[in-house]
């Protein structure tokens, strides 16, 4: 029995020993087929591949002269009109904006950050995976505002309709025409910091004003106001003709003329001999007085007065003579 025993327990024991292996085998073989390795390594490629799919935007402000311009302001706005990113200009004039996702932004120049520059509009930004978008931006010197006065020369009384033309070299960039209460205003572009001279000429007058020919110069810096006076002086030509020929009639009849016609009577009246003689009868000095007031030209009536007056002397010298001769023939 005994033997027995053990012979049957070796026999157990290697059954045992080969359900044992089985079940230790069927783990192993279960590990590996369910072990997600393979798929936990292509899971994580893609989040390491996400981290440089962003980009940014790397500005640099200037100004027309070159000069880098710190403190200026901007703001980026997404395809949403969302804010992303905002900053300030450095003293090297540059911003950057990092970690953007790729798309198109749109950049917006809050201040220039300077008292003699303008922003410049908004403008869109392309951002694209992996890199920094460059962008240099020019702010402008801000305008110099014109104001435009036509004066009459003599009173200063503000004119309309005053036409000038204004520019810088030989190109004019700017026409103004003042209007009902005399004035006209306009922007300058200016293109320094210490400002830029520009050039003021008339090419129409105010009406029944001369145009006012030489052009004028002045300078003008960023921001600055200016004032632009041109003056005119009235038209000299239209007034006159209609006074210079009432002031000639009037000259012509004055009673300087009139004394010419007495002078002209007096030597003939001198001149006849025999006027004392009839003068009695012909009462001829009433007429001359009496021509002399009126202004009309005696000559005529003188003339015929000294004639009627030398016939009347030479019939009455007939006469004594044939008398002298028949007292004499008695």
């Amino acid at each position: 029995m005994r033997i027995r025993t053990a012979r049957i327990l070796p026999a157990a024991v290697a059954v045992a020993a080969t359900v044992t292996g089985s079940l230790s085998w069927a783990p192993t073989a279960l590990a590996q087929s369910t072990d997600p390795t393979p798929s936990a390594s292509t899971s994580s490629t893609p989040r390491n591949a996400a981290e440089p799919e962003t980009g940014g935007v790397a500005i640099l402000k200037k100004d027309p002269g070159g000069d880098v311009l710190a403190g200026a302001a901007f703001a980026l706005f997404d395809s949403a009109g969302k804010e992303a990113a905002n900053g300030k200009t450095d003293a090297q004039g540059k911003l950057a904006f990092k970690d953007l996702a790729p798309g198109v932004y749109r950049l917006k120049e809050v201040s220039s950050g300077s008292n003699l520059h303008d922003t410049v509009d908004d403008q869109d930004v392309i951002v694209t995976p992996g890199t920094d978008t460059p962008l240099t931006i020019v702010d402008p010197f801000k305008d110099a505002s014109v104001l435009l006065k036509a004066k009459d020369d003599k009173s200063g009384k503000l004119l309309a309709g005053s036409t000038v033309n204004i520019g810088s070299g030989d190109k004019t960039l700017l026409t103004l025409t003042t209007g009902p209460d005399g004035t006209a205003t306009g922007k300058l572009p200016v293109n320094s910091r210490t400002g830029t001279d520009f050039w003021v000429k008339q090419v129409k007058a105010p009406a029944g004003y001369d145009l006012y020919k030489p052009s004028k110069e002045f300078k003008a810096k960023p921001g600055d106001p200016v004032t632009v006076t041109t003056t005119n002086a009235k038209t000299a030509t239209s007034p006159p003709p209609t006074e210079k020929p009432t002031d000639k009639p009037t000259d012509k009849p004055s009673p300087g003329k009139p004394g010419k016609d007495e002078d002209t009577p007096s030597p003939s009246a001198s001149g006849s001999p025999s006027a004392d003689e009839t003068a009695s009868s012909t009462a001829a000095p009433a007429p001359e007085g009496s021509l002399a007031h009126t202004g009309a030209d005696a000559t005529p009536w003188l003339i015929g007065g000294a004639g009627l007056l030398l016939a009347a002397g030479g019939g009455a010298l007939i006469a004594a003579r044939r008398r002298a001769d028949e007292s004499n023939d008695s």
